[in-house]
């Protein structure tokens, strides 16, 4: 059976390399490929970075960080089993028996990589200052939803009652949803405090350069292959460009526009603070009754919002 499904892979595959327009199309295709690869590869990294300099997570949003590893999960499923697996791909040109093939090695690399740094992301979580930050109430509750319907279609699809690449697309699906639901905490919480500090930019900036380079590409093949269908064989990757372009504004606004010249957490001096006791009490020699006055208390640190407060002097601009 592998054998037939393999050799039918093969055979649409060579059908559909026949019919391009352009080699040179093709190969530049492939560039552009690579390259929002690379933008979105290293857009993880000055967030990272960021955390790490700082030894703190404060301003970034716990919401996020769980809905962006949820949705590379389900991503990473996707692209590996479409890549990988002859009998997925048997199933994928069985409906589009001329269509394109929807994941690129690129695509692959990518989105296990993402797993991976994310993964990386939420270690930080816990073992670097984040003051009174958690994970909401309702981004919980929707998470439990989520995993709660993969357990489910997983079983259906071991069963035979779905095919496997059903799984995978109403899996892929949750990660577009995942994706435009994990930005919005960010963005409120920049809203609320009225700052970006805590959100790095290089993130921003990175993310918005794959997210047009990915379009750029789908739009270059679909066009080479004469194939527009293919668009939406890989439904995903079209909306998460378009998601990502989207809210990476957004944050460019706030940025840049919005809170500018919020004013930066710093560390104040330690002060000395003498405070009377009401239960310590003496009489002087004359008679008079004085007050102890208590150790003296030292403060450590306050800022804007003292639930977001840093112990460290950063810029917004850093990173």
């Amino acid at each position: 059976m592998d054998v037939a499904v393999n050799e039918t892979v093969r055979n649409i595959t060579r059908d559909r390399e026949a019919v391009v327009h352009s080699d040179v199309l093709t190969v530049v295709s492939a560039i552009i490929g690579w390259s929002y690869f690379t933008a979105w590869t290293l857009s993880f990294y000055p967030q990272v970075l960021y955390n790490w300099r700082r030894k703190s997570v404060l301003g970034l949003s716990f919401d996020f960080v769980a809905f962006n590893f949820t949705g590379f999960v389900a991503y990473s499923c996707f692209n590996l089993s479409l890549y990988f697996i002859p009998e997925v791909k048997a199933e994928y040109y069985k409906h589009h028996p001329e269509g394109v093939a929807p994941v690129e090695l690129n695509d692959v690399v990518f989105s296990v990589h993402a797993l991976a740094i994310t993964s990386f992301t939420v270690v930080q979580c816990f073992i670097y200052e984040k003051g009174t930050q958690k994970i909401n109430t309702w981004a919980r509750v929707l998470l439990t939803i989520v995993w709660t319907y993969v357990l489910v279609t997983v079983i259906m699809a071991m069963v035979g009652t779905i095919e496997w690449l059903d799984f995978l697309y109403g899996f892929s699906y949750l990660k577009v949803g995942v994706t435009v639901l994990k930005y919005i905490p960010q963005a409120y919480l920049n809203y609320v405090r009225k700052s970006t500090m805590g959100w790095s930019i290089g993130n921003v900036l990175l993310d918005l350069t794959g997210g047009i380079l990915s379009i750029l590409q789908m739009l270059l093949n679909a066009y080479n292959g004469d194939d527009w269908d293919s668009l939406f064989g890989n439904l995903t990757k079209l909306v998460l460009g378009i998601i990502t372009i989207i809210f990476d504004m957004i944050f460019i606004i706030q940025h840049y526009c919005l809170y500018r010249h919020a004013p930066e957490y710093t560390q104040l001096q330690d002060i000395d603070i003498n405070i009377p006791s009401q239960g310590h009490r003496s009489r002087d020699e004359e008679g008079r009754v004085r007050q102890r006055p208590v150790s003296p208390t030292r403060t450590l640190y306050s800022g804007i919002n003292t639930k977001y407060s840093s112990t460290s002097r950063d810029s917004q601009s850093t990173m």
